[in-house]
């Protein structure tokens, strides 16, 4: 059996990893400012992650979800103080793609609407509201073809405001930053307006934090920029550093019922005890004021460069516009300065890196960066 071709791939075998760095099997080591699409949060191998996991394997091992597990308790906890969504439900699943499945879900059962409103040039994952991006239209599955879905520009609230004036809207999602999109941010005016119109209107506001959130916009999540409390919060990626965990994180207005959800594999020990040591490492090492501080750093270092037409984003989630294909210069990147980075596009390089960056190795990636540009 071979593999489902469908993931461009570097011929490129990783076998050691350590903080923001790897190592291939021909000992050559790379810096990485990619983090496997930003799930690296505390950084790679981090000897209280590994305590962590290691200690569950010896105990219960995996297990599953359907007898009580304490550690679900522990993390929901921990979670919603660092976030500072102490009043709000957690509920656990696997991937930001069944995170914000679910999110819709819960919206539709909550609102009886079945239709999603979603914004141009964002990414929700292959879910109903997968959005095509506009040189891929393939990412959208024939089957969910069958979903109402509404895709208006990002931060035009006029329009918003049209779409849900209809009265059928379940949901509206948006992404703290988007990530496929290239690291466009909403305006912080254009969530409150959609917080505003979506109680209006008896819409649910989801807040796609899957890529943006878990502290790597300089807060916890990037919409508390705006100052917005949405209804539903999906997480993921950098959730369990690696280790595959999601959830949403529901109001209290939302109600839940027996049987309303359902999940095999998320929240078990395992994932928890991921989960938890990322929680505990964020807050003892302050890598949420990391991300903002050497986010900040890269940020002006970069705004200096004149091949970048566009910088975008927060924190350690930039995004850099060019006005020529980067592809060439990722690929110079990775195999002659030794750097991961990640593209969107055809013209945008993408950083996001363990939260853990310092503005020392931000310097080595500006330097080859310059370099290569020159």
């Amino acid at each position: 059996m071979k593999l489902f071709d469908v993931y461009p791939l570097f011929d490129i075998v990783p076998v050691s990893a350590n903080g923001c760095y790897i190592t291939d099997d021909q000992g050559i080591e790379y810096l990485d400012l990619y983090g496997g699409h930003a799930v690296i949060s505390v950084g790679h191998t981090h000897p209280e992650y590994v305590r962590k996991i290691t200690d569950q394997l010896q105990q219960i091992g995996f297990y599953s979800n359907s007898v009580k597990n304490p550690m679900q308790e522990e993390l929901a906890l921990k979670l919603g103080r660092l976030s500072g969504y102490p009043d709000y439900s957690l509920f656990f699943c696997n991937s930001g793609a069944e995170a914000n499945e679910n999110a819709l879900k819960l919206a539709s059962f909550h609102t009886g609407k079945d239709r999603i409103i979603a914004f141009e040039k964002a990414f929700h994952g292959r879910t109903s509201a997968a959005v095509a991006i506009t040189d891929n239209p393939k990412i959208i599955s024939p089957i969910n073809d069958t979903v109402k879905r509404t895709f208006l520009p990002l931060n035009d609230t006029a329009q918003l405001e049209t779409a849900l004036q209809q009265g059928d809207a379940a949901a509206v999602i948006v992404e703290g930053i988007q990530g496929v999109g290239g690291c466009r941010v909403p305006e912080p005016s254009f969530l409150k307006a959609a917080s505003a119109l979506c109680k209006k209107h008896g819409a649910i506001l989801i807040l796609d934090e899957i890529q943006s959130g878990y502290g790597r916009s300089g807060k916890f999540f990037a919409h508390q920029y705006a100052d917005i409390r949405p209804d539903i919060i999906s997480v993921a990626k950098g959730m369990g550093n690696g280790f595959p965990i999601g959830g949403i994180l529901i109001s209290p207005d939302l109600k839940p019922w027996s049987g309303m959800l359902g999940t095999t594999f998320g929240g078990n020990y395992l994932a928890c005890a991921a989960g938890i040591a990322v929680l505990d490492i964020m807050k003892a090492e302050n890598l949420i004021e990391n991300a903002m501080e050497v986010g900040s750093y890269l940020f002006t270092q970069l705004s200096a460069i004149p091949q970048i037409k566009d910088l975008r984003g927060k924190g350690l989630m930039i995004g850099m516009e060019f006005d020529f294909p980067v592809g060439p210069i990722r690929k110079q990147l990775l195999f002659e300065e030794k750097i991961f980075t990640g593209v969107t596009g055809t013209h945008v390089i993408r950083i996001l890196p363990p939260l853990t960056l310092t503005k020392a190795q931000c310097d080595l990636f500006v330097k080859a960066l310059v370099k290569l540009l020159n």
